[in-house]
């Protein structure tokens, strides 16, 4: 099988065998996601890498106490980070003007690049990653967990660890023309929308999921129960908050 057709069948990895990740493995990994492209070659990212169990466990409340962070032999903490850089350019007589939202954008994105690369590199090495996208719900408590200083913020983390059989279905996804615009961006129209969520809608997993939630449709189950307008809109609150706190804003 060739490496694309192992990504072709990529899973996200909830549940782990007690197997460790050894030190040197990790670090391989961590050198390869530091060769991932960046904003200037500025590298405005740092990770956090907790391997003891009291440390999970204080950071599990941030996540929802989702077990796996606690079950994972590691969980890795991406984070943007100013703060290196901005030290750096005061050491050496310069004055570094990233205390603002626009830098905060470059170094979330060089963030994300970095963990992806962390995570295609992990697993092709055969072990397994699932993200967590409560770090950035609850990304006060983990900046207190992890003695964050300010110009750094987390921005998504990982938890890792060999799988653990069964492995989980793989998750549908849409088809490639309802993300894949050719020249110029396309609108879509209730017909296009159909026919681009058909397969998803009328999975059994799925349909199942919106009669266990009392609702008349999938859409309903994302914007009614998962992702709610008041929970949104508070987050967006306290994230913006966070940023302030930490000087990006």
């Amino acid at each position: 099988m060739t490496r694309i057709d192992k990504m072709k069948e990529r899973r996200t990895i909830r549940r782990y065998t007690g197997q460790d990740v050894p030190e040197g493995l990790l670090n391989e990994l961590l050198e390869v996601a530091a060769r991932a492209s960046n904003t200037g070659n500025m590298q405005l990212y740092s990770v956090v890498v907790t391997r003891d169990r009291v440390g999970k466990e204080k950071m599990a409340p941030a996540h929802f106490n989702q077990p796996m962070v606690t079950e994972a032999p590691v969980l890795l903490t991406f984070c943007a980070d100013v703060n290196r850089f901005v030290k750096w350019a005061s050491f050496r007589k310069a004055e570094a003007g990233f205390d603002n939202f626009q830098t905060f954008m470059a170094a979330a994105i060089d963030a994300m690049l970095f963990a992806q690369t962390f995570c295609v590199a992990a697993e092709e090495k055969g072990l397994g990653i699932c993200y967590l996208g409560t770090t950035t719900y609850n990304a006060g408590p983990i900046i207190e967990a992890l003695a964050l200083p300010r110009l750094v913020a987390p921005i998504t983390a990982v938890t890792l660890g060999y799988p653990a059989e069964p492995l989980p279905e793989q998750c549908e996804r849409l088809p490639l023309e309802a993300v894949v615009h050719q020249e110029w961006y396309r609108d879509y129209d209730e017909t296009a929308i159909d026919a681009l969520y058909r397969d998803k809608e009328s999975l059994e997993a799925n349909r199942r999921f919106v009669e266990e939630n009392g609702k008349e449709t999938l859409a309903q189950v994302f914007t009614d129960v998962r992702y709610t307008r008041k929970n949104n809109e508070f987050f967006s609150e306290e994230f913006l908050g966070v940023l302030k706190m930490q000087g990006f804003l």
